[in-house]
């Protein structure tokens, strides 16, 4: 199915709704003792994924009854289409449980193997992007995103990069990449939100080579090269999605505001992926 540029920009607008609305109801949970269970490796679900997984589904069935989803909570092994959805109720849900504000609520309309809309909410932050055709960027107001405005990558700044480096999943070959890149000052950012502070321009570069699901970066992906950056795996290529045979296992990858330097991140390449177990966040 190919879906003209306003019909992405107005499923775009739409997810964003259907976010923000998810944000309240994680909202609501945030910084009590949520009720969570461990799953088989290791990484915490709790009744906020639940009940805003819940709420995303019910959401998408009514606004778009024909296009199946992929969720993380609930139908995580669920087979992909050639029209999909890829939702992640509760991105960083370890740090949610912590009480860092800095979670997610990312939802990716998947079109082949690459995302065609998708928006990604920080209820935490008062912030929704969202990105059909174009990258947007609106502030929560009441639940509801407000008045959006467009959103561009930078260009390096001279001083160097300013990366985005996750203060629970570092390894030794994300940093062996970091270095050899200009990097002039680290930040340290939760969940998929690392994907639009460099949409926003806000940072240049994301490097991430521990395990992450496809749910966790389709949106996020999206609105960064929408707005102009790219999100490159080893090969030098795009991401793709709706890799059932890999359970939707992501391997390494970089985001990056300039694309001027894909050709100097150095990726490490583990070649076929095996069958994964999943993974809490970004």
């Amino acid at each position: 199915m190919t879906l003209t540029e306003p019909q992405r920009d107005r499923i775009a607008a739409t997810l964003a709704g259907i976010a923000c609305e998810a944000g309240e109801i994680l909202r609501a949970h945030h910084g009590g003792d949520c009720p969570h269970v461990l799953k088989p490796d290791g990484s915490p679900s709790s009744v906020a994924d639940l009940a805003a997984e819940q709420h995303i589904l019910q959401s998408l069935a009514q606004a778009f009854p024909e296009i199946p989803v992929v969720a993380e909570e609930t139908s995580h092994d669920a087979p992909p289409a050639d029209l999909f959805f890829l939702v992640d109720p509760l991105d960083g849900t370890r740090d949610f449980l912590a009480g860092n504000p800095e979670y997610s609520v990312n939802i990716g309309l998947i079109a082949g193997n690459r995302p065609v809309a998708a928006a990604l909410a920080a209820p935490g932050l008062g912030r929704v992007w969202f990105a059909g055709a174009q990258a947007s960027e609106a502030p929560i107001r009441e639940g509801r995103p407000d008045e959006a405005s467009p959103i561009r990558v930078r260009a390096a700044p001279a001083s160097g990069l300013v990366a985005l480096v996750s203060r629970r999943h570092g390894d030794v070959e994300t940093e062996a990449c970091l270095a050899a890149l200009p990097i002039g000052a680290r930040r340290g950012a939760a969940s998929a939100l690392k994907f639009c502070l460099i949409a926003s321009g806000e940072a240049d570069i994301y490097v991430r080579c521990g395990p992450t699901m496809e749910w966790d970066t389709a949106a996020g992906d999206h609105v960064l090269t929408v707005a102009g950056g790219c999100t490159l795996t080893p090969t030098g290529r795009p991401m793709i999605y709706g890799r059932h045979a890999l359970s939707y296992r992501n391997g390494p990858f970089a985001a990056l505001g300039d694309r001027s330097y894909a050709a100097r991140v150095g990726l490490p390449d583990r070649g076929p992926l095996i069958r994964p177990h999943s993974a809490d966040g970004l």
